[in-house]
């Protein structure tokens, strides 16, 4: 059974870092595509960064500069470390594994191809 437990956020001014960490059991992320979701109140789901097997990245056009995703194989975790935050980062943020497509190694940033998912850690940006 894979399991992902985000931690790492938390309230922040604008200007701050955070960075959040994705504790993954029942799945090996070094052999699997990972990445890193947003969600704020009334809007849709969107992607944020993701990595691929090799270690390729992806990042949203938003995260490009400021956001850096990155995973340790032998923790076998998942980070996603945010700088610069603005107040229009303010979301829940996901982690997910696993993508439907298993033949699939490169990152990818859309939701509806992962198959696991956690239950998300809050990240409160104010002005």
């Amino acid at each position: 059974q894979v399991q992902l437990v985000e931690s790492g956020g938390g309230p922040v001014q604008a200007g701050g870092s955070l960075r959040l960490s994705c504790s993954v059991s029942g799945t090996t992320i070094q052999t699997n595509v990972m990445g890193w979701f947003r969600q704020a109140p009334g809007k849709e789901r969107e992607g944020v960064a993701s990595i691929g097997r090799g270690g390729t990245t992806s990042y949203a056009d938003f995260a490009k500069g400021r956001f850096t995703v990155s995973k340790d194989n032998v923790q076998n975790t998942l980070s996603l470390e945010m700088n610069s935050l603005k107040p229009e980062d303010t979301a829940m943020y996901y982690c997910a594994a696993v993508l439907k497509n298993p033949w699939r190694a490169s990152a990818s940033l859309e939701g509806g191809q992962y198959k696991h998912w956690g239950q998300g850690t809050q990240v409160t940006v104010s002005s």
